[in-house]
Order: structure tokens, then sequence, then C-alpha cells
């Protein structure tokens, strides 16, 4: 059974925690931990709380072997953008998506 961690509306674009979520997937936890740790991205902070989350959902629901739990799922989605304008020469304006994520663990 898969035990499951969500950040919803993570105030960092997608494509920043996109490569540290590939580099997790298929680890077991402790090691999970362990990468993320030394990992000197403020994205990879955001990561190592969602996956002790689904750790710690883990524990509480009675999972029967902790000490082997795998990293099944590590999923960074788009979610809704701020947009902001900016002006620019000549009287226009470009708009700033300012984007935020979605942080989807699942262990197992």
């Amino acid at each position: 059974m898969a035990y499951k961690a969500i950040h919803k509306h993570a105030r960092i674009s997608a494509t920043k925690v996109r490569p540290l979520a590939n580099m997790i997937r298929g680890q077991e936890v402790d090691e999970a931990l362990a990468i993320l740790k030394y990992q000197p991205h403020r994205g990879a902070r955001m990561l190592e709380k969602v996956l002790k989350s689904a750790r710690a959902n883990a524990e509480d629901r009675g999972a029967p072997n902790l000490g082997g739990l795998r990293v099944v799922e590590a999923r960074v989605d788009g979610g809704p953008m701020f947009k902001r304008l900016r002006p620019r020469a000549r009287g226009m304006a470009h708009v700033i998506k300012k984007r935020f994520s979605h942080i989807v663990v699942a262990v197992e």
C-alpha cells in the first residue's frame, strides 16, 4: 500500500524541483533523505519535508516494514500562477509569471 503526502501551492517553479524528484525516485526513504540533505537547493528542503511527511503517514497508518520503505512516486506538477505586469519601453508591458507547483511523494 502506498502512503502519500502532497504539498500544494509550493512557491517555487516546478522546473526547479523536478531534477531533485528524479534523483530520489526509486530510492529507499533514508537514502533519499540523505541525498536531499546535501543538495544546496531551496526545492530540496521542500521535497525533504514532503518525504518526511509521507514517511510519518506510513508510520501513523501502521506500515509493517518502516525500514524498507521506497519512494515509488515523486512527482512535481505545475500549479497556478501569479501574473504581474512589468513596464517596458515605448509604453508596452510584459507579463511576469510567478509560478507555483504541487509536490507529490508516495512511499511503499
